[in-house]
C-alpha cells in the first residue's frame, strides 16, 4: 500500500447548479467558482481522506448533484487532473 503525502492536497469538486459564495465558510474556506455552464466548482486544500469525505457529506446534505471530484497534483496550475 503506497503512503500518501501528510500535507494538504488540492481537490476540485464540481457540482451541478450555482452555489452562493456565502457558503465558503461551510466548505472550510474552499474557493467557490461559478461556471458559465451553470456549475459550481469548489477548489482548495483537503487535509486527508477523512476531510474529503466530510466535504462530500456536506455536498450530499445540500442536495446538489455531484458531477466530479478531482485531485490536482502538486505543482499543477491548470494541467491535467486525477479523478478521485
Amino acid at each position: 500500500m503506497k503512503a500518501r503525502h501528510t500535507q494538504s492536497e488540492i481537490f476540485e469538486i464540481r457540482l451541478q447548479g450555482h452555489l452562493d459564495t456565502s457558503w465558503a465558510n461551510w466548505f472550510e474556506g474552499m474557493a467557490i467558482t461559478l461556471t458559465e455552464d451553470g456549475d459550481t466548482v469548489l477548489t482548495g486544500p483537503v487535509a486527508d481522506q477523512a476531510a474529503l469525505h466530510g466535504l462530500l457529506k456536506k455536498v450530499r446534505d445540500l442536495g446538489m448533484p455531484l458531477l466530479s471530484v478531482c485531485h490536482i497534483e502538486s505543482g499543477q496550475a491548470n494541467g491535467s487532473k486525477d479523478e478521485a
